[in-house]
Order: C-alpha cells, then sequence, then structure tokens
C-alpha cells in the first residue's frame, strides 16, 4: 500500500535463487564464528560492476550444489489448467497468468499429463478458418510433454536434461507420484545470473516495506535474508538456517503450523511477527514490529490475537 512516509530497502542488482541465499548464508556465518566477521566484503571489488561479475562466478559455483528443491516453484503457486478446460478457459488463463507455458492435469495436479505452451494457443486464434469454438475442448490435440524429476536432482543435471531433451518445464514429483513443484529453464538460468525481468514484468518492487516506529511490512515470500538485514538481526533459529529461506518460512517455523490473519507471533530476538494476510494454506504478509515487552519473557512462538 503506497504511503508518502513508506522507505524502501534496497534491492541488489540481482536477486538470487533462494539455495544460493541460503549457501552464502551459512559461509557468511561460517566465517564469522571463526574470527574472521566482513572477510567476504574485504576482498570484494569497489566497482560495482566487477562485483556484479564476482557474483555471478559464485552463484555459477554455488549452482553445482544446488538441488532441484532450491530453485522450483512450490506446489502452492503454479499455475495450471485443467485438461477438459474450454478453449476460451485456456486464452483466458494464458492472459490472466502471463506465462508461456503452464502445465495440464486431470482433476488436481497430482495427475499432471502435459504442457501447453502459448504459441500453439495463438497459432489457432490466427487461423480464422480452423479457429475452435470458445466452448471447444482443445488441450488434448495442443499438449506437449513435460519432464517429470525429483526434488533430490541436481539442478546442473536438470539444466543439462532440458537442454538435450529441448523441453524447458519440469514438474517435480515426490516419492508418492504427486506434484511438488515445477522447474522452467529460466529458474535455473536466474539461480545463475540472478533474477532476469522482461517487459512484462513489472518493476521491482522492494518486498520488505519500512514504516515508522521501527516497523517492516514484508510479503511473506521474502528472502529472509532480506527481512535479516533490514532489522540487522539474524531471524532463523540455529538449528534451521538450511531449511528457512523466506519470512513465511520462519512464521511457519516458529508457530508450527500455518498461522492465520491476525495472529501474532513473537521471535526470541525482540519482534514481534503479525499475520497480516493468509490464506487456510500459506501466508502472504507479514508485519515485524519491535516486541511490546521484552524479549526474554517471551517463548519463541508465543501466538496472541492481534
Amino acid at each position: 500500500m503506497p504511503s508518502d512516509d513508506q522507505s524502501s530497502t534496497p534491492a541488489g542488482p540481482a536477486r538470487l535463487s533462494r539455495g544460493v541465499r541460503a549457501f552464502f548464508r551459512k559461509m557468511r556465518k561460517d566465517l564469522a564464528g571463526r574470527g574472521v566477521p566482513g572477510l567476504a566484503e574485504a576482498t570484494r571489488p569497489a566497482d560495482p560492476a566487477l562485483v556484479h561479475e564476482v557474483d555471478m562466478v559464485d552463484q555459477a559455483e554455488a549452482f553445482q550444489s544446488l538441488r532441484v528443491a532450491d530453485v522450483m516453484t512450490p506446489r502452492a503457486d503454479i499455475v495450471a489448467v485443467e485438461a477438459s478446460a474450454s478453449f476460451e478457459a485456456v486464452v483466458a488463463q494464458f492472459t490472466e497468468a502471463e506465462h508461456s507455458r503452464m502445465p495440464i492435469y486431470r482433476e488436481t495436479l497430482d495427475d499432471p499429463v502435459g504442457v501447453i505452451h502459448v504459441k500453439d494457443v495463438f497459432r489457432l486464434l490466427a487461423n480464422e478458418g480452423k479457429r475452435p469454438a470458445p466452448s471447444d475442448q482443445v488441450l488434448h490435440r495442443l499438449r506437449r510433454e513435460a519432464l517429470y524429476v525429483p526434488a533430490s536432482m541436481r539442478a546442473a543435471d536438470l539444466l543439462l536434461r532440458m537442454r538435450t531433451s529441448r523441453i524447458h518445464m519440469a514438474l517435480v514429483i515426490d516419492e508418492f507420484g504427486g506434484t511438488d513443484g515445477l522447474v522452467t529453464m529460466e529458474d535455473l538460468i536466474e539461480a545463475v545470473v540472478g533474477e532476469i525481468d522482461d517487459e512484462h514484468d513489472d518493476a521491482q518492487v522492494s518486498s520488505i516495506i519500512a514504516r515508522p516506529g521501527g516497523v517492516f511490512e514484508a510479503d511473506a515470500r521474502a528472502p529472509l535474508e532480506d527481512l535479516e538485514a533490514a532489522l540487522d538481526r539474524d531471524l532463523a533459529p540455529p538449528d534451521m538456517e538450511e531449511d528457512i529461506d523466506t519470512v513465511a518460512g520462519l512464521v511457519v517455523a516458529l508457530a508450527g503450523r500455518v498461522p492465520q490473519r491476525g495472529e501474532v507471533i513473537a521471535h526470541p530476538a525482540g519482534f514481534d511477527l503479525e499475520v497480516v494476510e493468509a490464506d487456510p494454506r500459506r501466508v502472504r504478509r507479514v508485519r515485524v514490529r519491535p516486541a511490546a515487552t521484552p524479549a526474554t519473557a517471551a517463548e519463541p512462538g508465543r501466538m496472541a490475537a492481534s
């Protein structure tokens, strides 16, 4: 929500993938634990262009240790189309999502049957003589193959497989055959070079906004490292540093479940995390403010109604 008194935390030249962020967060904390705080910063060049080049080299090295789970879009954020959808519904879905590809499924995402590419839809729209009626079901003849991979697969191996198969979308399948997430070639490339924005992407706006009184409002999908930088505090519990990548992940970890709108979760570092927006499956937006009482008087994960 725009406001005259808000200020945004600065964005870097490129947004790192969550797996790469976790890798470097652990490295920095390991260095600090050995008594060499600031070592990484001290060895970085002053020229911003050179800094970006060094970042890319670092990310390329870190990419070799990433797994598909580190770069995938989680199931809850997948935009897909049901196999029996009408031509009109498919066009509307592409128009709203602004994606080039979408998975096709039968009844639930746990039964994927392939991928639909927007180019195939455009070809039908452009052919007046063969353009389907709005109610026609066309996905059975436009369906393309998708890749199906486990979350534990190395991201570098998936990139190679996508290049050789020329299939640029993979569905991530769990041990029971259900759909766990989705990965595109763009996701894999962004893990190396940072976020790639095209002409359809909104201008980058900070997902963490500073408010008066030491209050911050955060998109729950924002990297936890960004919130830690804004607060100048480590927030992830020591035993969960490598498992928590986002603000939502921190809130759920402290609460032990998905808290709902209005709930307040106490953080032992002296902050209250209020859930501003949520649905039954996930936290969407969080307000972080200094705790009303000393942190020592609160147990981690204490919850109260707002």
